[in-house]
């Protein structure tokens, strides 16, 4: 008895000098952190192992992360200090996927002055298919896809490739195509 007496003064005054030149912000950290652990420990006294729930990773990923690793070295824990770091950047990357998740799912909506622009172009020409009005909104410079056109006059209740009542390029170019009188030779018969 008076050996484990002498042998737990001697372990606790070591462990004084190695508190001696920690900063009190260190100290509360290794102080919660060990307590957590205690806590881990209680709850799963029938356990083979302790098991750290994602509670418990994040708060001591928490606490122990602004510590340096010669410190964590020296602590007293569960787990490695690279498992904790590595916790600390998994919470960190879910944080970050989490703020930076668009608020709403797919593609975003055409802006206003874009779908102006197609309904006014399929107004004053009727004529024109959703093709036609995406070819001269590229010649504008907008940048959109023809099927988005087309979706923009479908919701206008604009048919997006209207029948065509005007001459078309056949027609026009029918009379150049139709075929002439056999060509005459020059040359006399035998």
């Amino acid at each position: 008895m008076l050996l484990r007496l002498a042998y737990l003064s001697v372990t606790n005054a070591l462990a004084l000098l190695r508190l001696l030149p920690m900063s009190d912000r260190d100290k509360d950290a290794e102080i919660l952190a060990l307590r957590h652990q205690i806590t881990i420990l209680q709850r799963q006294l029938h356990g083979d192992r302790a098991r750290f729930a994602p509670a418990d990773r994040a708060w001591l990923a928490a606490l122990l992360h602004r510590l340096p690793r010669d410190v964590l070295r020296n602590l007293r824990l569960l787990v490695r200090p690279e498992t904790v770091l590595r916790w600390h950047r998994d919470l960190i990357a879910s944080r970050h996927a989490r703020i930076s998740r668009p608020r709403r799912a797919g593609r975003p909506r055409t802006v206003r002055s874009i779908r102006r622009l197609v309904l006014r172009l399929a107004r004053e020409n009727t004529t024109w298919g959703y093709r036609r009005i995406h070819g001269e909104l590229l010649v504008l410079g907008v940048k959109v896809a023809a099927s988005t056109v087309w979706k923009i006059l479908q919701q206008a209740g604009i048919d997006p490739a209207p029948q065509r009542t005007a001459t078309t390029w056949q027609h026009s170019c029918a009379p150049r195509l139709r075929p002439s009188s056999p060509p005459t030779s020059s040359k006399p018969p035998r």
